[in-house]
């Protein structure tokens, strides 16, 4: 279980870390898919800081509820993404491309230890 939960979050984490800096920095390739989703190109700005921010929050120990809504921001992030790339009329793959970081990020959450997890009350 730990080695699932370590092998998924680390891939999904760098990744994701990795697509935030292009973010931030507008990589050329980053600038024309958003163009193509209709989005402004600012909002790389903030994915790109959401992205690091989140990848920062489920790898470093403690803190269980900021991993949560780090866990809860990237689904939303990758969902709408896979989203927009349908909406896009995009192919399959581009579509299901944020699914399997999804896919990575749900790993990792679902196998993450107890002292990592949420307390419920």
């Amino acid at each position: 279980m730990k080695t699932t939960y370590w092998g998924s979050t680390i891939l999904a984490a760098g990744l994701l870390f990795l697509g935030g800096i292009l973010f931030i920095t507008h990589g050329e390739h980053q600038v024309e898919e958003m163009k193509h989703l209709g989005y402004p190109v600012y909002i790389l700005t903030f994915l790109g800081i959401g992205r690091i921010l989140g990848t920062i929050a489920i790898v470093i120990p403690r803190f269980p509820r900021l991993k949560e809504w780090a866990y809860a921001g990237f689904v939303i992030d990758l969902v709408a993404a896979s989203a927009s790339h349908a909406y896009a009329g995009d192919s399959f793959v581009q579509i299901a491309s944020p699914l399997v970081f999804l896919v990575l990020i749900v790993v990792s959450w679902a196998t993450r230890s107890p002292n990592r997890k949420l307390e419920v009350h």
